[in-house]
């Protein structure tokens, strides 16, 4: 039983406890977060950390008349709890149940749906301009964190908050803890502001005695703030966020809850932009998480008094993203011009054993897509033969650079899009739905989707014997085969392989759903129906030859791919044979509808969708004998 959490319904409950009070919320939160998070998994680490920070801000301001925007949302558990969620919280990240992020769907405290990093001051300076403009008076507040600050997109919003001396606040959550280890020049300028704390300190003295100063001139004013601005830059040096425009207050420690309530009382009423510089520490309150807060970033459950994931590493051997990681460090041993960059993603994409063996030729660019992009384009025409792995759904964010600086260069890039397809419990902003879509518009790429670990392997290889760039998707699952070796077709550009004959219907299979398409061939035979099946391979380029004569003997011709179905691979498929005036069978394509997918295992939604191996042999099976009526 919780001494206050069972009984905190609103934001507004909190007003009327002591903090000696608020600390035995927070301890019951961290408890809850843990207990909850080690059988359902989850984002445990960021949410410890940032426990004061969400009690300290709903009990100073009043949600949701004020609005918070909590920044790609992974630390949003507490901020869920003490917002009416206390009593599903169980349900954290199952289907049907309420999200790992803040989902404006979900709650009406939750002003705005998040996953990705750095559009919260963005966000809260629309919000705040908005409330300008309709001469309303609530509070905006963007909850950032440290690495989410050195992206091009936070900066863009802190100068044109500064600019516009628009009333709102900025907390950044500086935990010195992103995904991967900080890197670049942000995370180096605020260690040097946590080392000089004096500053705020000498400025607020400073103004006393400047203010104290009887029918100060325009002279001896413009003198005094000239010492003030020469002593600023003494003490902490640029100060970047107030010559950005916003007043600096900190750093202080974000767990102290009397500091942060008392700091943000009094801050939050100014009317300009202000910046509360706080540190926190990443996993605080769990032994396990503390010392190894990238463990715990996302984490699939775990034993509360080991620390030991439920995720078996053997399993991650197998996977994808093992398969990936090994060949790419492979690759690099066999070619110096081999390069590796990725963007705050080293373990996650398997990385960290090319970073660890080839240092000067790996790169972590932190979380900025569109700079990573931008990047291996100079690398390639520089002469190296940069792999570029990053999720699925965060290249969506550098889509312009693949147009303008790959594409239309025709450099030899390599991209490896993990997560693609559905990346599972951490729901719409993650999956990875839509790369096969805005990919194969893209001129000049090559566009593969292996069937299993071995063929992912092989396309790498291929790949860098191309002088041309390169998309290859793969999801986040295992990569082992139920395919003999024996049996597979070399690899060659635009061409795919047929694994099973059937005289009943057809299917091409793109990358992961050509395992499920074998196993549901299977299915269909032991009911006297024969399927064809053939992994696609390529999406782009098509394998012409092989849709020629699929399309000429098919009764019903089947696409199967695990991302949205329009603009997909199916329809490149129906494209094909419109432009080619190809007199073809009944095409179905099988995929994701047009809309967002909701969170839920890989599994689950896998099946809600038809696209596991039953749901896969109901469809066919209904689609033959509806041709044979």
């Amino acid at each position: 039983m919780t001494q206050f959490l069972g009984k905190i319904d609103t934001p507004a409950g909190l007003k009327g406890l002591e903090i000696r009070e608020l600390e035995q919320l927070c301890r019951e939160i961290r408890e809850e977060i843990i207990r909850v998070t080690s059988m359902k998994g989850g984002h445990v680490a960021s949410s410890l950390g940032a426990v004061e920070l969400a009690v300290a801000a709903h009990y100073c301001l009043n949600s949701p008349d004020d609005k918070i925007i909590w920044d790609v949302g992974h630390q949003c558990y507490a901020h869920k709890m003490l917002t009416g969620r206390y009593d599903r919280f169980e349900t954290l990240r199952e289907m049907g149940g309420i999200s790992g992020f803040p989902n404006s769907s979900e709650s009406e405290h939750d002003h705005f749906t998040s996953g990705h990093s750095a559009t919260s001051i963005s966000t809260a300076l629309g919000l705040a301009e908005a409330r300008d403009l309709n001469r309303q008076d609530h509070k905006v507040i963007a909850v950032i964190g440290d690495a989410s600050l050195s992206t091009g997109l936070a900066f863009e919003g802190l100068n044109q908050a500064g600019h516009m001396r628009t009333s709102m606040a900025v907390l950044l959550n500086d935990n010195e803890h992103s995904i991967s280890k900080p890197v670049g020049a942000m995370s180096r300028y605020l260690n040097t502001v946590i080392s000089n704390p004096l500053y705020n300190k000498v400025r607020e003295e400073t103004e006393k005695i400047v203010k104290g100063i009887p029918k100060l001139g325009p002279q001896a004013h413009k003198a005094a703030k000239k010492f003030q601005e020469g002593l600023k830059n003494l003490l902490v040096p640029g100060i970047i966020f107030e010559e950005l425009g916003f007043r600096y207050f900190g750093p202080i420690d974000g767990h102290d809850l009397g500091q942060l309530i008392s700091i943000m009382s009094k801050i939050l009423p100014l009317q300009e932009p202000v910046f509360l510089h706080t540190i926190t520490r990443k996993g605080k309150g769990y032994k396990f998480a503390e010392e190894n807060p990238v463990k715990f970033h996302g984490i699939g459950g775990y034993d509360i008094a080991s620390g030991e994931a439920n995720d078996g590493e053997e399993e991650e051997k197998k996977s994808f993203t093992g398969h990936f990681g090994r060949k790419t460090l492979e690759l690099g041993e066999k070619d110096p011009a081999v390069t590796a960059i990725t963007a705050a993603m080293v373990d996650g994409t398997g990385l960290n054993i090319f970073a660890e063996r080839f240092p000067r030729r790996f790169y972590d660019v932190g979380i900025t897509e569109p700079h990573a992009v931008t990047f291996a384009a100079g690398l390639a025409r520089g002469g190296m033969r940069p792999i570029v792995a990053v999720y699925s759904t965060f290249l969506q964010r550098s889509y312009d650079q693949l147009i303008h600086d790959i594409a239309l260069q025709k450099l030899p890039v390599i991209f490896c899009l993990d997560r693609a397809g559905i990346a599972g419990k951490d729901g719409p902003t993650h999956h990875g739905v839509f790369d096969i879509v805005y990919m194969r518009s893209l001129p000049e790429f090559v566009v593969m989707a292996p069937k299993d670990g071995r063929e992912l392997e092989a396309m790498l290889e291929k790949a860098l014997e191309w002088e041309k760039p390169v998309s290859i998707r793969y999801p986040r699952a295992s990569g082992e085969s139920i395919v003999p070796t024996s049996s597979c077709v070399p690899l060659e550009e635009g061409v795919s392989e047929r694994l099973r004959h059937g005289k009943d219907a057809s299917i091409i299979a793109v990358g992961s759903m050509v395992s499920a398409s074998l196993i549901a061939a299977d299915i269909l035979s032991h009911e006297g129906k024969e399927v064809e099946v053939i992994n696609a391979r390529f999406i782009k380029p098509l394998d012409k030859r092989m849709i020629e004569e699929v399309t000429g003997k098919a009764r019903v011709l089947f696409t199967i791919e695990e991302g949205i179905a329009d603009g997909g691979f199916g329809s490149a498929v129906l494209e094909f044979c419109e432009r080619e005036n190809l007199a073809s069978p009944r095409i179905r394509r099988i995929g994701m509808p047009d809309e967002f997918i909701e969170h839920g295992s890989r599994e689950e939604v896998l099946r809600k969708y038809h696209l596991d191996p039953q749901g896969i042999a109901d469809i066919v099976r209904s689609e033959i004998e509806a041709s044979h009526g």
